[in-house]
C-alpha cells in the first residue's frame, strides 16, 4: 500500500486533500522559489511544484521511498506577464490590488507527483476577473490580515472572494489544488481514496 505525502504547510492544500478522501501526511518543501532568467511564469510554477515534490522526496529514508508517492503544488498570479508573489508590505499590497481592479488575471497552479524516479507535472490555468476596487475596499482587505500570506495577495475562498466578478477554470485551482487534475495524476500513480 502507497503512503502519500502532501509536500505542503497550506492549510487550503490539504482541506482540499481531505475534501477528496484522500489519507496523507504533510511535510514542508524547503525549496528556493526565486524565479530564473528568461523564466516564463508557466515554466516558473511547473518548476517550482517539480523542485517542492523531488525536495520532499529526497528527504525520505531509503526504507520508506519506494512506499511513497509525494504530491506538491506550486501557484502564481499572473498578469500582463507579471508574476505577483506574495505581497510584502501594504504598500506592494495596495499595488498588486490596483492592478487587479477591474481586469481579468490568470492564475496558475502546478501540481506534481512523484514516486521513485517517476514524476509527472500538470499545469491548470484560470482566468479571474476582479471587480472595480476602491481604496476603502483595498486598506479594509488589508487590514484582515487575509492578503499577507497569499500569491497575488487574496484568497478566492475567504474574504478576498467578495472581488471576484467571473472566473473561467478550476475554481479549486486558484485555492491551490486543482482537484480533477490531482485525483487523475494520484490514479495515475496508484493511489486512490
Amino acid at each position: 500500500m502507497l503512503s502519500l505525502i502532501l509536500a505542503s504547510q497550506s492549510p487550503r492544500r490539504a482541506d482540499i486533500l481531505s475534501l477528496m478522501g484522500y489519507s496523507f501526511s504533510t511535510r514542508a518543501a524547503d525549496a528556493d522559489e526565486s524565479s530564473l532568467d528568461h523564466e516564463s511564469p508557466l515554466q516558473l510554477v511547473a518548476r517550482l511544484a517539480q523542485l517542492k515534490a523531488q525536495t520532499v522526496k529526497q528527504s525520505l529514508n531509503n526504507d520508506t521511498i519506494k512506499e511513497t508517492v509525494v504530491l506538491a503544488a506550486d501557484t502564481i498570479v499572473v498578469i500582463n506577464h507579471l508574476v505577483l508573489g506574495k505581497p510584502a508590505d501594504k504598500a506592494e499590497f495596495s499595488t498588486m490590488m490596483q492592478a487587479l481592479s477591474a481586469n481579468t488575471h490568470t492564475v496558475m497552479t502546478a501540481i506534481s507527483v512523484c514516486h521513485g524516479e517517476e514524476i509527472k507535472t500538470m499545469t491548470i490555468c484560470t482566468d479571474v476577473t476582479f471587480c472595480q476596487l476602491s481604496d476603502s475596499d483595498i486598506d479594509s482587505y488589508w487590514a484582515s490580515g487575509e492578503p499577507r500570506d497569499k500569491a497575488g495577495g487574496y484568497g478566492i475562498q475567504g474574504v478576498g472572494g467578495q472581488f471576484v466578478k467571473a472566473i473561467n477554470g478550476s475554481y479549486s485551482a486558484v485555492v491551490g489544488l486543482p482537484m480533477v487534475e490531482t485525483k487523475e495524476l494520484l490514479e495515475e500513480f496508484g493511489v486512490r481514496p
